[in-house]
């Protein structure tokens, strides 16, 4: 029985690091003033009828810590991923000098800021609402296991261990957040 307990801890401890990982991901997209080529990650670009991400067809880079420039690979790509930025609802609008794009990544105003804070909770609270339907997945693999005959005390420490590693869980996506949300309000 204890290989079963051991497997679903295992189990539950992956699928919330793949959380976390979407989580940092997720926060990462949420811009903290200053010009960043992850910034447009989420970017699809219409590439001759499939949509694809911008890193496949352009080369995203920074020249300063209020410019993003964007070198397509092909010149025709342009106008497209003009598009594909301004269709991604970032609030940049690209600049075409026939080379490449630029954008200008504005300051953020205090209500800009404070709503990236609010994106910032509400990743983090869907990461917390993932963490929490993991144990409750756990949590009913351990009452399956009681159905088999795993003992009582072996279920309730197992309850409490899920329990712990859930806090720990928690705990980490607080930090994170409470980080980004640092790095928005610094001016």
């Amino acid at each position: 029985m204890t290989e079963e307990l051991d497997m679903i801890y295992d189990e539950f401890k992956s699928s919330n690091d793949k959380t976390l990982g979407h989580l940092e991901t997720e926060l990462q997209k949420v811009r903290a003033g200053k010009a960043s080529p992850s910034m447009l990650m989420g970017v699809m670009v219409d590439y001759y009828g499939s949509p694809t991400p911008i890193q496949q067809v352009a080369n995203v880079g920074t020249v300063d810590a209020r410019t993003i420039t964007v070198q397509p690979w092909e010149k025709t790509m342009l106008n497209e991923i003009a598009k594909g930025i301004m269709n991604a609802n970032l609030g940049f609008n690209p600049q075409n000098n026939g080379e490449m794009l630029i954008i200008s990544v504005p300051p953020l105003t205090e209500e800009r800021r404070r709503d990236l804070v609010k994106k910032a909770k509400a990743e983090g609270e869907h990461a917390k609402v993932g963490i929490r339907n993991h144990r409750k997945d756990a949590m009913d693999m351990i009452k399956s296991l009681k159905n088999d005959g795993l003992s009582e005390d072996m279920a309730k420490d197992a309850e409490d261990r899920i329990q712990t590693i859930t806090n720990t869980f928690i705990n980490k996506v607080d930090g994170l957040v409470e980080a980004k949300e640092k790095d928005i309000m610094t001016i």
